[in-house]
């Protein structure tokens, strides 16, 4: 029999099968491919520890790949020829595995500072591998592999739980995201704040000089990775690595030192004249452009910053008279001979791309998806929103897109539907599209708040869900912070962490932790009753949210009620176990809790060591985080204050 050559998706030519006549397996061939899946899936089992961003996923996605291992296993045996069907499937299943590989890898030895920035967009990639596995597998045949039910069973467990998995960033750890929030902000006055520095640098497992140094060789490699593209981010984590050096006290030379300069002549704080640079992103301009106030922006990006309703200058922030832009020739003239000169090359802008960046073809489509949403056919409406909800949540541009067609104000109006499901969808929306800044206040802008709301009070469980994490999103702003408060927004989210399934306390509480750094706020949830399910989180450990209780009731005892709620629930006791026998990060906030209790009522300390809380405090004053040595000194000298230490 001659040898045969399938064709899969994409025009790509799949592993030749040869099967000659009286064989009694597959070909040679289709053994091997069955066999390298199975030895990458063992060799991703060898990665061992992944950085903390992503561990939770990382590990999730590897025993998901293992329980393909039985399947692959049994198709090795079959004593016939792969069917045709079924080796495209595994051709397929194959470049899927080496996706998820690769971003294994990545989250195995990558930059930790990188990973911990770009979450989201890590995140994106996971939710990506599990597509292509799931895909992978659509129309396996089976029966006719003989598979037996027992691993068909498994497979279909876990194609169920690739599909269940949820389209955002998990938010089990709430200080991570909003340390790294502040340090990365140019405007947060938080940014070069020591303690939040020393903090972050702990939870990023950056705060030896060995692990200071496997970063730096990281962080090298992105850079060449790169080549000069993201270059404000890059300088960003470097600007941050070098901030842990100095808490650490290493003295080292530059991360770039030993960086090829042609790596770095594109980099353009480094090389390219200040006058060149877009104000927006940074980058080189390849097409200036004059607006009213007389500042010179890239095409591309003031178009983008326009699109989403500003009508300010990025600069000077003064209100611009009319939006229209003019070619600064004079400039562009200039950049092109200091590149001819310096024998450098402009970035092409991608093919088929309009002024924007973005496809014609795109925009088209999300303008008719975005009129769709007002059709007086229900199913119209709904399958616009369904789309509008994938699109939001594939890239920054789409975000960009949706909101400057128009999309938010008709996702608002749909909130309010009686159709459970366009609920859903719709909420989810806006959580994507709430992930840009400035479609943050647009959705507000537009009453968006009581709706979600209302939808968290009375909506499906996965509506309410992700109605917490939109509020979550939404909060980022100051003033959204106030106005959900005074919505009423903090009884349904202290409700759903009190009676939600995991994934809805942990939006709560992400929701409730951002909404109490506002003072008023703190006060509205002790009135809904927080205190309660937080300290029910602490006692129920196999929920796996200490840490995000201790956050929260960090915050809250700053307030008056705070303490008095907290105090009449007696959880002394709680926070001493804590500081004995807990976590490195559950005792540095439980020391923190502790003290901030006791400098404003000696009656807790008294409390705490009739517990027997000061031989634990000893213990952690000299091997605790740095931070949570500070606390436990500070407590110490407290109590030796008081006439009752033992």
């Amino acid at each position: 029999m001659e040898g045969q050559t399938v064709t899969g998706g994409g025009g790509e030519t799949m592993e030749k099968r040869t099967v000659s006549n009286g064989s009694s397996h597959g070909s040679q061939e289709e053994t091997t491919v069955i066999q390298e899946m199975i030895d990458l899936i063992e060799a991703v089992g060898l990665f061992g520890d992944y950085r903390r961003s992503q561990k939770k996923d990382s590990f999730n996605l590897v025993r998901r790949m293992k329980l393909l291992v039985p399947l692959l296993e049994e198709i090795k045996e079959i004593e016939k020829p792969i069917p045709d069907e079924a080796l495209k499937c595994l051709c397929n299943l194959k470049k899927a595995l080496n996706c998820a590989k690769k971003l294994l890898k990545t989250c195995n030895e990558g930059s930790k500072i990188f990973l911990a920035f770009e979450n989201e967009a890590i995140m994106v990639r996971f939710h990506g591998a599990y597509d292509k596995i799931n895909q992978a597998l659509d129309g396996m045949p089976f029966e006719e592999l003989e598979i037996s039910d027992e691993v068909k069973e498994q497979v279909e467990l876990m194609r169920t739980q690739l599909k269940r998995a949820k389209r955002r960033t998990d938010t089990q750890d709430i200080e991570l995201a909003m340390d790294m929030m502040v340090v990365f902000s140019k405007t947060d006055e938080r940014n070069a704040d020591s303690a939040i520095l020393e903090r972050l640098a702990n939870k990023l497992e950056l705060h030896t000089i060995p692990d200071l140094r496997t970063e730096t060789a990281a962080v090298r490699k992105l850079i060449k990775e790169r080549n000069g593209q993201n270059a404000e981010s890059t300088q960003q984590i470097i600007n941050i690595l070098g901030k842990f050096k100095q808490i650490a006290g290493l003295e080292e030379p530059n991360v770039l030192d030993d960086v090829p300069p042609k790596t770095l002549e594109k980099c353009p704080s480094l090389a390219i004249p200040h006058e060149f640079l877009c104000p927006i992103t940074l980058e080189i301009m390849t097409d200036p452009v004059i607006i009213a106030s007389g500042q010179t922006y890239e095409r591309e990006s003031i178009q983008k910053w326009f699109e989403s309703n500003h009508r300010t200058c990025p600069a000077t922030r003064q209100n611009l008279a009319h939006l229209s832009v003019a070619p600064n020739f004079a400039l562009r003239n200039l950049i092109l001979q200091w590149c001819e000169k310096n024998n450098f090359e402009l970035p092409k802008k991608e093919s088929g791309a309009d002024a924007d960046g973005s496809s014609t073809e795109q925009k088209e489509e999300i303008s008719s998806l975005v009129q769709n949403l007002s059709s007086t056919q229900l199913d119209v409406q709904r399958k616009s929103v369904i789309k509008i909800r994938m699109l939001s949540k594939e890239n920054p541009e789409n975000r960009v897109m949706i909101a400057s067609s128009g999309g938010i104000p008709p996702l608002v109006q749909l909130l309010s539907y009686p159709d459970s499901r366009i609920q859903e969808h719709t909420v989810t929306a806006l959580l994507n599209l709430s992930i840009d800044e400035a479609n943050k206040k647009l959705i507000a802008r537009e009453g968006a708040i009581p709706a979600i709301i209302e939808i968290l009070q009375n909506g499906k469980t996965e509506a309410r869900e992700n109605s917490a994490a939109c509020l979550f999103s939404l909060s980022i702003l100051d003033e959204n912070k106030v106005a959900i408060g005074s919505l009423n927004g903090i009884p349904p989210l202290v409700d759903l962490l009190q009676n939600g399934t995991i994934r809805g306390k942990k939006d709560a509480a992400t929701a409730l932790f951002n909404l109490s750094l506002n003072q008023v706020n703190k006060a509205r949830a002790i009135k809904a009753g927080i205190v309660k399910p937080l300290l029910q989180l602490l006692v129920d450990k196999n929920l796996g949210m200490v840490d995000e209780a201790l956050s929260i009731l960090l915050l809250l005892v700053s307030h008056p009620e705070g303490r008095s709620a907290i105090g009449q629930l007696s959880f002394i006791e709680t926070l001493v176990e804590f500081i004995r026998e807990g976590t490195p990060k559950n005792k540095e906030c439980a020391v923190s809790v502790l003290l901030e209790l006791g400098l404003n009522n000696s009656s807790f300390i008294l409390a705490a060591l009739q517990y027997g809380v000061y031989e634990h405090l000893v213990e952690v004053s000299k091997s605790g985080t740095s931070r949570a040595q500070r606390k436990a000194n500070s407590l110490l000298q407290h109590m030796s204050k008081c006439e009752h230490i033992p």
